[in-house]
């Protein structure tokens, strides 16, 4: 996914690994799910998961950053700040079609 120049910019202000979660959770396809541990084996720091969770956290450029999309290693859905929090997080998944309709952990399908 490439970023809009004025985004780009705007992440500068940011510290180099946040900058790179955010990157690589914008190449998460719309009706998938990733967890944070595949991310961080992503960035080449695959003991980076808590680390992971903390950049996507601080994400302000949601929804171009899509921050719901990535979940705990076990499947639940986990560490969603925006408004709503989880209930959100699962709506959001629920409408991409990445999560059926009141599941609590998310099937099989998701990438760790």
């Amino acid at each position: 996914m490439s970023f809009p120049r004025r985004i780009l910019k705007r992440m500068q202000d940011y510290p180099a690994f946040y900058q790179a979660v955010w990157k690589i959770c914008a190449s998460i396809p719309k009706g998938e799910m990733r967890t944070y541990g595949w991310i961080a084996r992503r960035l080449g720091k695959p003991r980076a998961a808590r680390a992971v969770g903390q950049a996507l956290a601080k994400n302000p450029f949601a929804p171009l950053v899509p921050c719901h999309r990535v979940i705990g290693s076990d499947g639940r859905l986990t560490g969603f700040s925006g408004p709503g929090g989880l209930q959100a997080k699962r709506r959001l998944l629920e409408r991409e079609g990445a999560l059926p309709a009141g599941t609590k952990i998310a099937p099989r399908s998701y990438t760790r």
